[in-house]
């Protein structure tokens, strides 16, 4: 017969640790409560009626849960990067870090997306956005070639770097990951690949748009590497050289633009809902608030260790995302696909994860 005592502390124990999980998402929650109601006052404010105001409110809550799905990949893969920071870095990160993550790439990077297109300044900029929502938004559409070509690019680097690593032992998909392992030791293999797929995509192009594809896609590589270079001097110049404090502003520099990537195809569906860039801030805001509660949560209960193909599923996800943004280039793919296709493989190397850990007496 069950004894009543280790039911009432597993009940316990059950509701300690689901507390435990919400309490880092308590600002997400705070933050949440907030954009909703910002986004139903500008509702008002721009509509004056109580459908238009539902309207904006759920727009908001769609972007919001569209930023998430769209991020997953991003939490595990910054979890993974912040483990390796020192604690000043961490808390930098997560207090700079979310400010330039919301307010820099969901209000400035659309700001002078239009400033540098259109040959304006960034006042001029955003009163388009708040008086001409229709031309602010065909500006954006039509800088989604370049955007793509070069995010794309960038995480499809992040992704391959993950996997052409001679270091890497864990292999979730070992029949490609070993061969991928073993080959990794041929310098610039990934780069050879990443500069095959862009002149194969650029194939696809005719004249001009040829050209700006591969241009800014040379640019999102030059960046990944620049980023890597610069990020390693930044270290070394450290003054201490100890293991332990490694990861410091190069880390941060490599979080940050990898964040503006997975930004870009969130930024630029978001106006497939809206023209009204004020929403996309809020409802996107909201996401990315999410997004780093996740991260806190990831590396502070050490999930990507405890499942182990977590992290592999992510850069499976970053892969794939890399692909379907060239080939948003040549036709849309509705970003709700995106994220499902990025939820599904971190959902099955989840699902893996807990099998091997029953398997080998570790869950």
């Amino acid at each position: 017969m069950t004894n009543p005592t280790n039911l009432s502390g597993g009940a316990k124990s059950a509701s300690g640790a689901s507390a435990s999980v919400l309490s880092y998402f308590r600002w997400a929650f705070i933050i949440t409560i907030l954009g909703l109601a910002l986004g139903a006052w500008l509702g008002w404010q721009t509509t004056g009626t109580a459908g238009g105001t539902a309207t904006i409110f759920f727009i908001c809550c769609v972007l919001a849960v569209l930023e998430i799905s769209l991020s997953f990949d991003n939490a595990i893969v910054n979890a993974n990067k912040l483990k390796t920071m020192t604690p000043k870095w961490q808390r930098r990160f997560l207090t700079w870090g979310i400010i330039i993550a919301v307010f820099g790439m969901r209000i400035v990077f659309p700001l002078m997306i239009v400033v540098i297109a259109a040959k304006i300044g960034p006042w001029q900029a955003l009163v388009m956005a708040a008086s001409q929502p229709a031309e602010y938004a065909r500006i954006m559409h039509d800088a989604h070639l370049p955007i793509a070509a070069f995010g794309g690019t960038f995480l499809m680097m992040v992704g391959l770097s993950f996997f052409f690593d001679h270091e890497k032992e864990v292999h979730w998909v070992r029949w490609l990951e070993s061969h991928m392992a073993r080959y990794a030791s041929i310098r610039g293999v990934e780069v050879a690949v990443v500069l095959l797929m862009i002149l194969g995509f650029s194939q696809f192009h005719e004249g001009a748009a040829a050209q700006v594809f591969v241009n800014s896609a040379i640019w999102g590589l030059l960046t990944f590497l620049l980023v890597e270079v610069l990020g390693g001097f930044l270290d070394s110049t450290q003054q201490t050289t100890s293991a332990a404090a490694k990861g410091g502003i190069g880390a941060f520099l490599y979080l940050e633009v990898l964040d503006a990537s997975f930004s870009f195809d969130g930024v630029i569906g978001a106006f497939a809902l809206t023209q009204n860039l004020f929403v996309i801030a809020i409802g996107l805001g909201i996401g990315a608030m999410y997004v780093r509660s996740m991260t806190i949560m990831l590396v502070e209960k050490g999930t990507l260790s405890e499942y182990r193909f977590l992290e592999h599923g992510a850069f499976y996800a970053i892969t794939a995302l890399a692909v379907v943004m060239y080939v948003q280039t040549l036709f849309h793919i509705p970003e709700v696909i995106t994220g499902l296709a990025g939820a599904l493989l971190i959902g099955i190397a989840l699902w893996s994860s807990i099998r091997w850990n029953r398997t080998h007496g570790e869950g």
